[in-house]
């Protein structure tokens, strides 16, 4: 089924690129697709034994060596078999704690005084698993795109530790600031570009930062690091389906924490010890991630498995993520928001039929909602705004719960952290994904009526249509595919180098404008779909769709400050 992931990733070198740094350290890389590529660049040193847990310590290679930059680095420590077919396509066959390190990819001729704009992607999958090799993210086809609309970018795909090997929790690892250590791992690899993609032709002064799902959540954390006393290593931000999430001010972590601790018998006096830490440190690398694995919970009432969740640590995130906001305490950079038009739908539990289904959902995922909240919430969701849909099986409540799901995590929340960027003069881009390549997939394996969900824009925004194309499943591409594959990855290539994401010169999307220039109008950029173009909420300007979604007075109740302390955001 995978077969045309090996023949990309095992691409001939037609003639090897070679980067030297300033201290004579020799690159050796691959030539794929005509690009010049650089796999498995360390950015870190070995993050097991005595080290778990621990802030990154930056890996500095010895002055005259040589790096074979040729295959990818083992990815870090996730569960076995946690392919997920459309939404993810690249099986993890080699893990290791020893996996701080990141890929490079430049225009082919690319020299240290090209000064290109670069792309840093860090990649999602719930803190849980994923990995820089991923086939649906890999940016060949993005940077052709940028190539061929003469806004040539370089791309830069991270590593960091995942579960509780990056996001481990007690009073005894804040204490020594190795809290967030998978969000510390994301800093440092950031900073080494930074410091060292001008060797590779970059432009360290023009850096943006993109992330997806828990990557998403992860540029907006990055955004609010330090509370904005520290200066950042970037200048822009792209959030796809996340920028914050309900939970982080929660408890869903440290009952992970509590489980795997009780599980390796590590917990002899109290979990916050120092002692339950070393043990957990003197665990080898299989014994401590097989516990994690198995001690893992992802049904709805644990966060739908958004468990192992980054903490306010009163260091990296010196305060909750919605007071750092309200403070104005983060930095200033310009952002794109991004979310799928029915992005979790294909989480959201098709079993719901009934009113007291989706009741009984909302309550299990917002365990700190009242029941006034609640009630308040639903109503803004009335049912008769959903239809069934009889041939998928799915009931209108199915698709109201879906809807409920999606604003909570994907698009609200997103949108408040916009606004508050916004209000500190940075331009902020809103973005409903509303094409997809993916439900004749999802269809035929078994999850039919599913509009663009999770990741519907992956194969738009890489320019990897192509990938999709997998063996035994539908594969029908439209003009309109394609027309996106080009307009908006190359949308994604203007925003890195001049911070606007439509050129009218450049055959990008055309139409954007800031999401909160006009008073009283909130402008949202529709991609695909019968009402493709620029949008607002309400309004004259609004297109149907989009009208229907009621985001003013549905974002409007959710990002209220009562409402903010139930998400516990």
């Amino acid at each position: 089924m995978l077969s045309f992931v090996f023949a990309l990733l095992a691409s001939s070198v037609l003639s090897a690129p070679t980067v030297v740094d300033q201290k004579n350290v020799t690159y050796n890389g691959l030539t794929r697709n005509g690009l010049d590529v650089f796999l498995n660049l360390r950015y870190g040193e070995d993050t097991s034994g005595e080290n778990r847990f621990k802030p990154p310590r930056p890996h500095v290679p010895a002055a005259g060596s040589v790096v074979e930059a040729t295959s990818f680095g083992a990815a870090c420590p996730q569960p076995p078999n946690s392919l997920a077919p459309p939404l993810t396509l690249t099986n993890i066959t080699r893990t290791s704690e020893d996996c701080l390190n990141l890929n490079v990819v430049r225009p082919d001729g690319t020299q240290p005084a090209s000064k290109l704009p670069v792309l840093v992607f860090i990649h999602g999958g719930s803190f849980w698993t994923g990995s820089n090799q991923e086939i649906t993210t890999t940016p060949d086809g993005l940077i052709i795109q940028s190539v061929e609309a003469q806004l040539p970018i370089i791309h830069v795909a991270i590593n960091y530790r995942l579960g509780a090997f990056g996001f481990a929790q007690s009073t005894s690892l804040r204490n020594e600031k190795s809290e967030n250590a998978g969000l510390r791992d994301q800093r440092l690899a950031i900073e080494w570009v930074r410091d060292n993609i001008a060797q590779f032709g970059g432009d360290p002064e023009k850096i943006t930062i993109h992330g997806q799902s828990s990557g998403g959540l992860a540029i907006g954390l990055q955004t609010l690091a330090y509370g904005g006393d520290q200066p950042v290593p970037f200048q822009q931000g792209i959030c796809e389906s996340q920028a914050l999430e309900p939970g982080i001010t929660g408890n869903f972590t440290i009952v992970q924490m509590q489980l795997l601790a009780d599980a390796t018998g590590c917990n002899t006096t109290d979990l916050n010890s120092n002692d339950t830490i070393a043990c957990l440190r003197e665990l080898d690398t299989e014994t401590f991630a097989q516990a994690s694995f198995d001690t893992y919970v992802a049904d709805i009432a644990h966060n739908i498995g958004d468990s192992w969740l980054p903490v306010v640590d009163g260091d990296f995130l010196p305060a909750p993520p919605s007071q750092l906001l309200a403070e104005g305490r983060f930095a200033n950079v310009t952002t794109m928001i991004l979310w799928a038009e029915d992005d979790v739908e294909y989480y959201t539990p098709m079993d719901i039929t009934t009113e007291e289904d989706t009741r009984d959902f909302v309550a299990s995922y917002l365990p700190a909602f009242t029941e006034q909240s609640i009630q308040d919430l639903l109503d803004l969701y009335p049912s008769s705004d959903f239809q069934d849909n009889p041939s998928a099986n799915h009931t209108r409540e199915y698709y109201r719960s879906a809807r409920l799901f999606r604003d909570v995590i994907m698009t609200c929340q997103p949108i408040g952290y916009g606004e508050y960027l916004a209000k500190m003069g940075n331009q902020v881009y809103l973005i409903d994904q509303n094409q997809t390549m993916l439900a004749p997939i999802l269809a035929d394996l078994g999850s039919p009526g599913l509009g663009p969900v999770h990741t519907s824009e992956f194969a738009y925004t890489f320019g990897n249509l192509s990938h999709y194309n997998i063996s035994g499943y539908p594969y029908n591409p439209t003009a309109d595919d394609y027309r996106l594959e080009r307009q908006e990855a190359r949308s994604w290539a203007a925003f890195a180098s001049v911070g606007q994401p439509s050129l009218y010169t450049k055959d990008t999307l055309q139409g954007f404008e800031p999401a909160f220039t006009r008073p009283n109008e909130t402008a949202v950029f529709v991609v695909g779909g019968a009402d493709e173009g620029l949008s607002t909420f309400d309004g004259p300007r609004s297109r149907p769709g989009l009208a229907a979604q009621k985001l003013r007075s549905r974002c409007g109740f959710l990002n209220s400050p009562s409402i903010v302390a139930q998400l516990q955001v």
